[in-house]
């Protein structure tokens, strides 16, 4: 069974998810703050986590840092919390999906199904596996990209940024993480940066790079890898 964890402070939402949750074959456990969340989640190790940004003793930010330090389990952001610069701050900081307070509890739940199959899709983070589209290969191991069967040449910062996207199928990987990770702390302005080298990726990997199918752009926010 899938094993989700909540981590949210009204009782009686958490009530409801965890009855929704167990109605469905989930076994579910939740947490009323982060440090008892963290505690939690290193204990049970679940599949997924529901969390709250307004926490009472520490942002919800802080939580999904903690946990992105030793795990790429999914996380799902459950909070009132709708302006825009919230939202990319929480994905910035590794969340995977991001739901509005109020919502629909049909809503959550495809979500959360959607996690998880992603979560079963993705290559092991030991780094052996051959991810595969209908358009290109990648394997990680051998860090090579192929297309109709040939290798692809790809610079190594283009191989950095498709390494990083490919590894998080399905997930929105934010622009700052993306800056920070391939080109350092200290580039996190330098948006065209992105802009030019996921263009070249898709013309180097892309049937049609004019409507990429992969690699796809969320605009100002971030970009994400399709299987």
């Amino acid at each position: 069974m899938t094993r989700v964890l909540v981590v949210e402070d009204d009782p009686q939402l958490v009530r409801a998810l965890v009855i929704n949750l167990r109605a469905r074959r989930y076994e579910a456990d939740a947490a009323p703050d982060g440090v008892t969340g963290l505690r939690l989640a290193a204990a049970r190790r679940p599949d997924v986590v529901i969390l709250d940004l307004g926490l009472p003793d520490m942002e919800g930010a802080t939580v999904i840092e903690a946990l992105r330090g030793w795990t790429r389990l999914p996380i799902l952001v459950l909070s009132a919390r709708d302006a825009s610069a919230e939202k990319v701050a929480a994905l910035d900081a590794g969340a995977d999906d991001y739901i509005t307070k109020p919502f629909s509890m049909d809503e959550l739940l495809a979500r959360l199904r959607a996690a998880v199959r992603r979560k079963e899709a993705a290559p092991p983070e030991s780094g052996t596996a051959v991810v595969e589209t209908d358009a290109f290969s990648v394997d990680l191991m051998a860090k090579k990209a192929a297309k109709a069967g040939q290798d692809v040449r790809l610079t190594p910062t283009e191989w950095h940024l498709l390494e990083i996207l490919v590894t998080h199928p399905g997930r929105l990987v934010g622009q700052q993480q993306l800056l920070r990770e391939v080109w350092g702390a200290y580039s996190s302005r330098k948006t065209n940066y992105l802009r030019v080298y996921m263009a070249q990726l898709r013309r180097k990997l892309e049937a049609d790079p004019s409507r990429p199918r992969h690699l796809i752009t969320e605009p100002g926010m971030g970009y994400r890898f399709e299987p």
